[in-house]
């Protein structure tokens, strides 16, 4: 065999090598496989994971993700029926369910992202422009969020694709607005802070004039009943004393005379000047009471009960 034999013979095994080699293809368990021949579509779309055949050269194989792909949309602001503007934050998952759907017409995952997000902004749009603000943020966010997945799917299944999950990540009120509306919200509760403060300033004053009339009321009556009181004790006093002098009036002149010395002999500055022989000191020389010496007189009787003693406030 010469050189020239030779030489065919390898290129010959190295193509039936390349044509072997290329004539199978492999799917894996996470991707769909389309067929194609000179652009077209030769076989149904291959989901199964395993080894497949193929033309050599003239078949080519594309491959599609079959996991759950994610859509990130941008924030877009949006207008409420209550005339809120909003920016509202979002983000899909969905799946590829008919690759061939899929591949003939958006081909690409990124092509397909477009026209989703395309869908979405369009859903989300139309529905919050028909809710308000309050129902978008507390309490029909979830059934919001449903509708907005429910009409996408059915434009996006035209795509080949099923939106699994569709949540609304983030909606708030624009820059501009927020502080509008904080400062909006600071005024409110400052009037309401002075409107509370004046309200128990008012009160304050009302419940400080009742208890002042009360006192007033209070101090009057226990000052009145103090009186009673003192003339009651008064009164009684001067019978008490009145009685004693009428069981022993000699006794009773002997005790008063005795105070009256305790009282003006007391030390002090006050100097006083007395006979001897006055009646003020009468039981000095005699424990009757009679004046001592010779201008000594009988005590007259007694006409009536001496007072007595003021009562010490």
């Amino acid at each position: 065999m010469n050189s020239t034999a030779k030489l065919v013979l390898g290129i010959l095994a190295a193509a039936a090598l390349f044509a072997l080699a290329n004539a199978f293809f492999v799917v894996q368990q996470t991707q769909h496989a389309i067929v194609l021949r000179f652009g077209e579509v030769v076989r149904q779309p291959i989901s199964q994971p395993g080894l497949y055949f193929k033309l050599p050269v003239v078949d080519n194989v594309v491959t599609l993700d079959k996991r759950t792909l994610d859509l990130d949309l941008p924030v877009q602001s949006v207008l409420t029926t209550d005339r809120q503007n909003l920016d509202v934050d979002a983000f899909a998952r969905y799946r590829i369910t008919q690759p061939l759907r899929f591949f003939q017409t958006v081909r690409t995952v990124p092509n397909a992202n477009t026209r989703l997000t395309s869908f979405v902004n369009s859903s989300m749009r139309n529905i919050i422009a028909g809710t308000t603000m309050s129902a978008l943020i507390r309490t029909d966010r979830g059934a919001l969020m449903n509708r907005i997945q429910d009409e996408v799917n059915r434009e996006a299944g035209t795509l080949g694709v099923e939106i699994i999950d569709l949540r609304l990540t983030r909606v708030d009120l624009p820059q501009v607005n927020q502080e509008a509306v904080f400062n909006r919200m600071q005024t409110e509760r400052r009037q309401e802070a002075a409107d509370l403060r004046a309200t128990g300033a008012q009160q304050a004053v009302t419940i400080r004039a009742r208890a002042d009339r009360e006192v007033v009321g209070i101090l009057a009556e226990a000052n009145r009943r103090a009186e009673e009181l003192r003339g009651a004790g008064d009164a009684e006093r001067n019978r008490i004393f009145a009685e004693a002098y009428g069981r022993d009036p000699a006794f009773f002149s002997f005790y008063r005379t005795m105070q009256a010395y305790e009282q003006s002999l007391k030390q002090g500055d006050t100097r006083m000047i007395l006979s001897p022989n006055s009646e003020f000191f009468r039981f000095f020389g005699d424990a009757s009471g009679r004046p001592a010496g010779p201008a000594a007189r009988p005590a007259p009787a007694p006409a009536r009960a001496p007072e007595a003693p003021a009562p010490s406030r």
